[in-house]
């Protein structure tokens, strides 16, 4: 919504705002709740296009009816290329990363589990291909070690509106024909790429993706419990003294120097807790079990007897 508030409030003549269809919600999904986009466009008095398929006939004539001259496309579903080229000037996408790294759907979290100390936000040109298009500008954004996805994710999305203003100054001023780069060349002078040696892919995050594998360094499960905190929430699963299990969410950690000499125990105090990664104890700050609030270790520790019986895996 922050590009699109910037759009208005910067008197570009928005002729039309394409959203998601209201979701439904509530115990049987009865009521229709309506994205921000489309709550702020309608504020303003802008006409909302919501299509079940980007395809149907009926909304591609209805969105060819604005003669626009330019689409900006942010966090949206792929297009078909009926919907991309249609504009004289064509489409562009602000992407929440520096590609030619961390295309697809999640580039904030993966960039995050990834343990990058830097991300970005990039301006390019929809082509046939997902995130693959000529690159028309880029702004970088660092990440804190300490950072969740939250964090980036705030960053990233005022970062974003100013990237969305400046690209289109840029369209603007050379009649559609900005200069552009190819993401093959960008790649090959990219620091981030020349650290990885390889692209890093961004794909969909689902539940079991999100499930915390503890026979790693510490580093890396911090890393991936901040980079999918606080949502979705990274997962593990709890077993207790009688052999049950019951799925614990970490939201945030801390890293120690303890060394562990095994990988799942479990280590408290009254106040803190230590879970075993494969090389060193990781504190568990914050946390929630299944049906319960999140909630801090300590207030964790008092509803919880003999937790040092417990383990996870």
């Amino acid at each position: 919504m922050e590009t699109l508030k910037a759009l208005v409030e910067n008197d570009y003549n928005v002729v039309a705002v394409v959203t998601q269809p209201d979701k439904p919600v509530g115990r049987h999904g009865s009521v229709l709740q309506p994205s921000a986009v489309k709550l702020y466009a309608q504020e303003k008095g802008l006409p909302v296009l919501q299509p079940e398929k980007m395809k149907d006939p009926e909304f591609v004539e209805q969105l060819r009816s604005y003669h626009a001259n330019l689409q900006v496309v942010v966090a949206f579903r792929m297009l078909p290329e009926v919907i991309w080229a249609m504009p004289e000037y064509g489409t562009f996408n602000v992407h929440a990363a520096l590609l030619p790294q961390y295309r697809g759907a999640a580039p904030i979290n993966w960039a995050v589990i990834n343990g990058e100390t830097q991300t970005g936000v990039t301006t390019f040109f929809l082509d046939h291909d997902i995130d693959t298009g000529r690159i028309i500008m880029q702004l970088p954004f660092d990440i804190p070690d300490d950072a969740d996805v939250e964090y980036v994710y705030d960053g990233l999305m005022h970062l974003g509106s100013d990237i969305c203003l400046q690209t289109l100054e840029r369209i603007v001023a050379a009649d559609g024909k900005p200069e552009t780069v190819d993401q093959s060349s960008v790649a090959a002078n990219s620091s981030l790429f020349t650290l990885h040696s390889s692209l890093h892919p961004a794909p969909k995050i689902f539940k079991e993706t999100c499930e915390i594998n503890w026979n790693q360094p510490s580093k890396c499960v911090y890393d991936f419990i901040r980079g999918l905190s606080p949502y979705p929430g990274a997962w593990t699963t709890l077993v207790g003294p009688d052999g049950k299990d019951t799925v614990l969410k970490i939201f945030r950690t801390t890293k120690t120097e303890r060394k562990a000499d095994g990988v799942g125990y479990i280590v408290a105090d009254r106040k803190h807790l230590y879970v075993a990664a494969a090389d060193c104890l990781l504190q568990i700050d914050e946390l929630q079990l299944a049906g319960k609030k999140r909630m801090d270790a300590a207030a964790f520790l008092n509803g919880m007897k003999e937790i040092e019986n417990y383990f996870v895996k």
